[in-house]
């Protein structure tokens, strides 16, 4: 590896982040994950985003994920945030661990994931039943979170196999996307007893 000293002005230049804290790194592109792949692993606990374009909060879920157990996140290859310097920083390295697979769209990859009998779970706030206490996220599971605002479209609410909502106590109506990404990733941590290997034959 070769270091060189640049000055400040041109570290902001290429780090194209807010505060990159003086330090920039060139690196190779991320190698895309198969989704397939992704799908026939037994111990298989994916989370897509569908219509998030807040890098932020791509990255904020990326990292969440990863430190749950999840074995790969899911992106639509259009209409999406994309895997650059705002959503690595907010990953804080967690890119690097989770496998990330593009698809041509969310509708289409929940019918490959059931054909492949991963359990589809949408969070939606008029979901027909409680996120906590879900016994499918024992199984198989791949998480869909909605866009910012609009949520799930109409055709991925439609193919998933449940539709789950967060219980909401207060006045607000529904969390930012990475808030809850973390509440569904820990409780399938917490239903798999915090291992990949603890879910029912």
């Amino acid at each position: 590896m070769q270091l060189r000293r640049v000055p400040g002005a041109r570290i902001a230049e290429m780090a194209r982040t807010d505060a990159p804290q003086g330090v920039v790194a060139l690196a190779e592109p991320l190698p895309e994950a198969d989704f397939d792949a992704l799908l026939h692993d037994d111990r298989a606990f994916l989370v897509a985003l569908e219509g998030v374009t807040d890098p932020r909060n791509v990255g904020s879920v990326i990292r969440t994920a990863e430190g749950a157990g999840a074995t790969g996140i899911v992106l639509p290859r259009h209409r999406a945030a994309r895997i650059g310097p705002t959503v690595t920083k907010a990953a804080a390295g967690a890119v690097e661990h989770l496998p990330v697979a593009r698809v041509s769209g969310i509708p289409s990859a929940l019918d490959r994931a059931r054909r492949a009998g991963v359990w589809t779970v949408g969070l939606d706030e008029s979901g027909a039943v409680d996120l906590f206490g879900l016994d499918v996220v024992e199984r198989p599971v791949l998480l869909v979170l909605g866009a910012e605002g609009t949520g799930l479209s109409r055709l991925a609410a439609q193919r998933c196999d449940v539709l789950a909502r967060i219980p909401m106590h207060g006045a607000i109506e529904s969390l930012n996307v990475s808030v809850a990404a973390a509440l569904a990733c820990y409780e399938v941590a917490r239903a798999r007893g915090g291992s990949l290997d603890a879910r029912p034959e």
